[in-house]
């Protein structure tokens, strides 16, 4: 099978997500990079894709000359990547899906609730697929998780217990580490800060696996360290459209954690909990019986958790081929074939709204609001 071209936009030399999405596209020869505009500095990033294996022609300057250069070209890139600050990802991703190019989206899809609106409609009228980067939905074992619950393995869902929580800003004297100062700074970072950053990982996991919406949250806020104006700590009790209760914790003061994102599904015959950092397992409890623990690459799993395990039980998975898996998927649907797993542009935009959503509750000292998207109420 041909591979398909491939784009990204950002991620150049030394960021944090570049590598994973280069070694998660091209993990399983489905795609070849083909383009790119890697860096705010153009001579940088230039060099930078050429070294990667990027033609000359094709190593851009910039996103503007990536689209005037790619949507003429009749091998032009199958996928565009956008990862670049966050602030940006809405004019680029609307950008190339108006011009006919699928995209994969880092997160938060947007800025605002509004500009994730019109991502939607774009993404509807263009025809396109939109994805937005929630790869850790991608984890075989996640990808269990919700299978179990959709096959009624542990009956109707009651409760979700989540969090994604970490201490690597929980030092006050590194305020001024311009990795750290603008995830609290509006000006950069937008309306919120860890919420917006993990938190939203943790509420979308909650919603994958259990099929379900969040309807209403209320939350509470809290900037712990002196100077900075966005949250660094945030609790948030949540509610779904078919009835389960949620209760999400997500900090960067935590310290001693590291990673620190993990999940529990509780239902009426039954528990499960995974958590990133072991990733490759999931404790199950039935009703009435002892725990049990469940191996990736075991026998008797679902099609869908096995289909995404590469290597054999008892060897390790990590992040980059839970991205990968997003790209198995994102391969599979520019082919053709469905694949419904995959986040969606409205996963972004329900995303936005719950950010918009917490913040007006903990402006409202934890008042309940309502945390759909307008368009999608």
């Amino acid at each position: 099978m041909a591979k398909l071209n491939w784009g990204m936009i950002g991620g150049g030399e030394g960021s944090q997500i570049g590598p994973a999405h280069r070694l998660g596209a091209q993990a399983d020869g489905n795609f070849v990079l083909a383009a790119g505009a890697l860096d705010v500095d153009a001579k940088k990033g230039k060099a930078y894709a050429q070294s990667l294996g990027v033609a000359a022609d094709r190593a851009y300057a910039n996103w503007q000359e990536m689209l005037e250069g790619e949507k003429n070209r009749d091998d032009r890139v199958d996928l565009v990547t956008v990862a670049t600050p966050n602030s940006t990802h809405f004019e680029i991703t609307k950008a190339f899906l108006e011009a006919g190019f699928n995209v994969l989206c880092e997160k938060p899809m947007t800025m605002t609730v509004e500009e994730g609106e019109e991502i939607v409609r774009t993404a509807a009228a263009s025809g396109r697929i939109c994805t937005v980067n929630y790869c850790y939905s991608a984890y075989p074992m996640v990808r269990e998780m919700r299978q179990m619950v959709e096959t009624g393995q542990i009956g109707k869902v009651r409760l979700i217990v989540t969090n994604f929580s970490h201490g690597h800003h929980g030092d006050a004297t590194d305020a001024d580490n311009p990795r750290v100062r603008w995830r609290y700074d509006p000006s950069m970072a937008g309306v919120s800060g860890q919420f917006a950053d993990c938190g939203i990982h943790a509420l979308h996991m909650a919603g994958f696996i259990a099929g379900d919406e969040v309807t209403t949250l209320s939350a509470d806020f809290a900037s712990t360290i002196p100077g900075r104006e966005l949250e660094d700590d945030a609790m948030v009790n949540f509610r779904m459209a078919g009835g389960t209760v949620g209760r999400l914790w997500s900090s960067s003061v935590a310290i001693g954690r590291q990673h620190g994102f993990d999940i529990q599904v509780f239902g009426e015959t039954g528990g499960m909990r995974w958590a990133s950092e072991q990733p490759n397992q999931v404790f199950y409890t039935p009703l009435g019986g002892r725990t049990q623990i469940m191996e990736k690459g075991e026998a008797g799993l679902s099609d869908e958790a096995a289909r995404l395990s590469r290597v054999a039980i008892a060897h390790p998975e990590g992040f980059p081929l839970a991205v990968a898996n997003i790209y198995v998927d994102l391969a599979a649907a520019i082919r053709g074939e469905a694949r419904p797993a995959l986040p969606t542009a409205e996963d972004g935009l329900r995303s936005m709204a719950a950010v918009y959503a917490a913040v007006e509750s903990a402006r409202a000292d934890g008042a309940w609001v309502d945390a759909r998207p307008p368009m999608l109420r």
